[in-house]
């Protein structure tokens, strides 16, 4: 009698592939990192330079100084996943683009230890690059683990998220005490520490990520195209070249007019504007070309729902530091605790959301990656009416209760679990196979804008108060989520039932 022996990369655990956990625990050290990172840095940045606090000195910027930066930092860890994902597509596969993504991270963490503004600057580029390798691959690497229609992706990718908040959690719990008890630069060398465990981890796991993530040379499909080819196609293209033209001109534009960052941050969304157009010419079918419109279509909405969220990590961290009575049972809670809340909820919901969705979709009931993430939106929105009671209490009593805080962060969850893990598996399911890498990175680099907008958003405040400011939100997520829910139809239509014949695969 034959007895069938599987291979590492062939078993399962709790209905899912190994390979799924190790990219899990990979990515929970890394984001435990980036998180820890994240939860200091306004703090850090806003923190006097003269000695006087606890936690030692800071750099002593102004809120909307360090508020610009955090925008500018968190927007360029996600817009590097662009040509994060190029390269793993051109040059060495997704595999190797997270070990070395890894290994850059652990370095820049390691110079974030020093005390220096240059180490300062220099650790967080590190980490910038380190990020734009590693996060665009990793989750392209989670969809390999898949064959196609495959129903158990969806629920794969809210496990993976699991692991992302899992590390969030950690982070957020533990290095607001470690910098208390040794300083700010203790919390950046943790950082560190724990990224050389998801190295670690990653590496000892490669037995079960056998041929998922593996470069692919060129050469080996006759129908592959070089972005270089595309770039230059784009001369023999009058409607496209115009296009580009009219967008060059506008970032030359903003480079005079604003300053010379967001003329460059112009020029480079010109140029993956210009790569865009030129895949989207090159599509050899309507059925992909629908598609991938729909999925640049469904990025307005993850740019949307980031630039609101991310106020947790910049103008609601120093609302929670300034506004917010912390204290419970007579213990101040650090400021960095509230951050724990988000990922919390997280670990608590993620299945149940994802459980949710798939008992509806099996129903036959509508259930598609739209609806879901214009869904996120809305109800993240309203998590943002909470924020509007907590300054409306603080402008009569001048302080204002921490379950405003505890409710909002509840709602920007469930919000966040219908968008954000839906995001990256839609994307495995309509994105064209040979640009799966680059559209992962798109949508990380939308996810940056989005930062990036969560930051001018913040520096807004001093200008028109948190009142203003989180009423503004409230309202223009739940318009945008509402009109998207209003063209689903037409939408669903352009996706070609790309979802609609999920099934459990045996």
């Amino acid at each position: 009698m034959a007895v069938n022996t599987l291979k590492p990369h062939q078993k399962e655990l709790w209905g899912q592939p190994i390979g799924l956990y190790i990219l899990f625990l990979t990515e929970m050290w890394e984001r435990f990192s980036y998180y820890g990172m994240r939860a200091l840095l306004v703090l850090y940045m806003t923190t006097s330079s003269l000695g006087d606090d606890a936690r030692g000195s800071g750099l002593g910027w102004t809120s909307q100084e360090a508020l610009a930066l955090y925008g500018w930092y968190t927007m360029l860890v996600y817009v590097m996943s662009i040509p994060g994902g190029m390269i793993a597509d051109k040059l060495i596969g997704q595999k190797k683009a997270v070990l070395y993504g890894a290994i850059i991270l652990c370095i820049g963490h390691g110079v974030l230890i020093l005390t220096d503004i240059w180490a300062f600057y220099t650790g967080l580029g590190l980490v910038i690059l380190g990020v734009g390798l590693l996060k665009p691959n990793i989750s392209t690497m989670v969809g390999g683990l898949y064959k196609e229609g495959d129903i158990r992706r969806d629920k794969g990718f809210s496990i993976f998220y699991i692991g992302i908040n899992t590390g969030s959690l950690l982070a957020t719990l533990v290095i607001g005490g470690v910098v208390a008890q040794w300083g700010w630069h203790a919390g950046f060398g943790l950082a560190g520490i724990v990224m050389v465990l998801g190295l670690i981890n990653y590496i000892f796991g490669q037995k079960y990520l056998a041929n998922v993530g593996d470069f692919v040379p060129s050469s080996k499909d006759e129908n592959e195209v070089s972005y270089g080819k595309l770039y230059s196609k784009l001369l023999s293209s009058p409607k496209q070249l115009l296009i580009v033209g009219i967008l060059l001109l506008a970032s030359i534009y903003g480079w005079y007019t604003l300053e010379w960052g967001f003329g460059l941050l112009f020029m480079f969304l010109t140029a993956i504007s210009a790569l865009l157009i030129m895949i989207y010419k090159e599509l050899d079918s309507q059925v992909f070309k629908d598609r991938f419109l729909v999925l640049l279509l469904s990025f307005i909405m993850v740019i949307i729902f980031w630039g609101a969220f991310e106020q947790a990590g910049g103008l609601m961290n120093l609302y929670t530091e300034s506004k917010t009575d912390r204290v419970l049972f007579g213990w101040t809670i650090p400021t960095v605790m509230f951050q724990s809340l988000n990922a919390g909820f997280i670990i608590i919901f993620a299945t149940v959301v994802a459980g949710f969705w798939a008992k509806r979709k099996l129903k036959g009931k509508e259930a598609s990656s739209l609806l879901k993430m214009a869904l996120g939106i809305i109800i993240m929105g309203f998590g943002f009416l909470f924020m509007v009671f907590a300054a409306m209490e603080f402008e009569k009593s001048g302080t204002s209760s921490m379950i405003w805080l505890v409710l909002a962060y509840l709602f920007h969850t469930i919000g966040e679990l219908c968008i954000s893990p839906v995001a990256l598996s839609f994307i495995t399911k309509l994105a064209p196979v040979k640009y799966a890498s680059l559209m992962m990175g798109v949508y990380f680099a939308a996810t940056g804008l989005g930062n990036k907008v969560a930051g001018l958003i913040g520096e807004s405040a001093s200008h028109y108060g948190e009142h203003a400011v989180f009423s503004g939100i409230l309202i223009f997520t739940v318009i945008i989520g509402s009109l998207f829910i209003l063209l689903l139809k037409p939408l669903k239509r352009l996706t070609h039932a790309a979802e609609d014949n999920e099934r459990v695969m045996e």
